[in-house]
């Protein structure tokens, strides 16, 4: 690479942290099933958001069945603002408010969680999950997930953490396989494990 190209990649860099300088990750709350159309007022807006999709098989009677993408915290999407956007946020037809608090005072959630939901979620892979607190604490060690922390679950023959967001009070499930994770202190997953949380589900 040139040193001009260099100079320009740098530069671009440089210019992108600038714009981000300020902004933080936030839920908004929205109305129930209004998730993707305040997804596209934000587009419209040129305000970034992130709406995490999970993919699923619904099935009416005398229908085939049909493939459907749905919001995975339902009726809560991710906007990345700065303070003065906050406004223009809460005047979009269907948010009815930014999580934990009005106006003036909300709860920003951490850069490293939503980026990471942002590279590693399958949406295959994923899908809602009740809000747990039993079973063994396990930190996801691989992958674009890595860092991550959630309770371990077993559904059917899959192994399955729990990742569970305190702000929105919601958790999710995420398929992994077994080597790509350990114990929340840095030790291995007994195999023990499996068979103990699986009760959840029983």
């Amino acid at each position: 690479m040139s040193e001009i190209g260099w100079l320009d990649n740098r530069t671009a860099r440089e210019r992108d942290a600038l714009e981000n300088q300020g902004r933080h990750w936030f839920a908004a709350y929205t109305t129930s099933r209004h998730e993707k159309r305040v997804a596209q007022h934000l587009g419209h807006r040129a305000i970034e958001c992130y709406l995490p999709l999970y993919r699923t098989e619904r099935r009416w009677k005398g229908r085939p069945s049909v493939t459907l993408d749905l919001p995975l915290f339902p009726s809560y999407i991710f906007v990345h603002i700065g303070e003065q956007e906050r406004i223009s946020v809460l005047e979009i037809p269907g948010v009815v408010a930014l999580v934990g608090g009005g106006r003036s005072e909300c709860a920003c959630l951490p850069d490293f969680e939503i980026e990471a939901l942002r590279a590693g979620l399958d949406p295959y892979r994923v899908e809602p999950h009740p809000l747990l607190s039993v079973g063994q604490r396990v930190r996801i060690c691989r992958g674009s997930l890595a860092g991550l922390e959630g309770i371990l679950v077993r559904k059917k023959n899959n192994l399955r953490v729990v990742l569970t967001f305190e702000t929105l009070m919601q958790s999710i499930a995420v398929e992994v396989d077994a080597h790509d994770l350990e114990g929340a202190n840095g030790n291995s997953v007994p195999t023990g494990a499996m068979a103990i949380t699986a009760q959840v589900f029983a």
